[in-house]
């Protein structure tokens, strides 16, 4: 959980993204290097007379290429929830695709339910029959923080 900038309008923003332990081009040079290895050893196998494993080896990068692709994709995704006067906003950043939602501060409701066995915390609001879910890249103890943070700031009219 991290605060946005501070010379933004007063209110409450709060953004929740993912950890990402490498770069995109880390994570290429990562794959690169388990492309280069597992060739090495695929083709010592195959000078050895065991060629099948070719294939296999194949099978293998392409499944190791399309989860990094899949990572990458989604390395950039973020939630972010500002209350600004009477608007209340959720911006949600997933695979490349921006989508927004906007309450009412006086109709938006905050909906928690704490983790159960075998679930997760889950922390929304809800108005007007829409219901929009935050939090998705945080633990269970910092979405039950978020949603005593949100109770406060709700309330502060």
């Amino acid at each position: 959980m991290s605060s946005t900038d501070a010379r933004e309008a007063p209110g409450f923003s709060l953004i929740a993204q993912r950890n990402n332990s490498l770069s995109s081009s880390g994570r290429y040079l990562v794959l690169g290097s388990l492309v280069l290895v597992s060739l090495t050893i695929s083709l010592g196998f195959a000078a050895h007379g065991a060629w099948p494993v070719l294939p296999f080896w194949g099978l293998e990068m392409a499944g190791l290429y399309l989860a990094f692709r899949q990572v990458d994709r989604h390395a950039q995704d973020y939630e972010r929830i500002s209350i600004r006067g009477d608007r209340v906003l959720i911006e949600k950043h997933e695979a490349r695709r921006l989508m927004c939602y906007e309450f009412n501060r006086c109709w938006a409701r905050l909906v928690v339910e704490p983790p159960a066995r075998g679930r997760h915390a889950r922390v929304a609001l809800r108005s007007h029959g829409r219901e929009v879910e935050f939090g998705r890249h945080l633990t269970d103890d910092q979405r039950l923080a978020l949603a005593q943070a949100l109770k406060q700031e709700l309330s502060n009219r």
